[in-house]
């Protein structure tokens, strides 16, 4: 009796190379610090900057001047002021209209209680009497 053999190819098995991971790392401009002693440099000038005219004032006889403020302060104001006289005048009907409602409604619900406090008082005693 002869035994079965099986014939192994020998194959050679090459390395699989995988490349290192690269990133994008973050950085940073690094801020520079001047030095604490910082000076002009020897024949600089100042640059000259215009001075903003002064507010202008209200002048009544019995009472100091009184400084007008900047356009955009008054705008804001006046912006302020015409949206709460609106929001009033707007919504002024529609609270009167709830506040009726509500209170018709609470009435209906009060005189229902003091008609069932009636009833019981009046069915109470005709029910001792027996």
């Amino acid at each position: 009796m002869e035994i079965p053999t099986i014939d192994i190819p020998v194959i050679e098995v090459g390395t699989v190379d995988i490349p290192l991971p690269t990133a994008e790392v973050p950085y940073y401009i690094p801020m520079i610090v001047p030095p604490s002693d910082l000076r002009e440099p020897e024949g600089a000038k100042p640059v000259q900057t215009a001075e903003p005219p002064p507010p202008p004032k209200l002048n009544l006889p019995p009472l100091p001047p009184i400084p007008i403020p900047s356009s955009e302060v008054l705008v804001t104001a006046a912006a302020a002021a015409v949206t709460a006289v609106a929001a009033t005048t707007l919504t002024q009907p529609i609270i009167e209209q709830i506040k009726k409602k509500l209170q018709k409604f609470l009435q209906g619900k009060i005189n229902k209680w003091k008609q069932n406090r009636q009833k019981k008082k009046e069915s109470s005693p005709s029910s001792k009497k027996m």
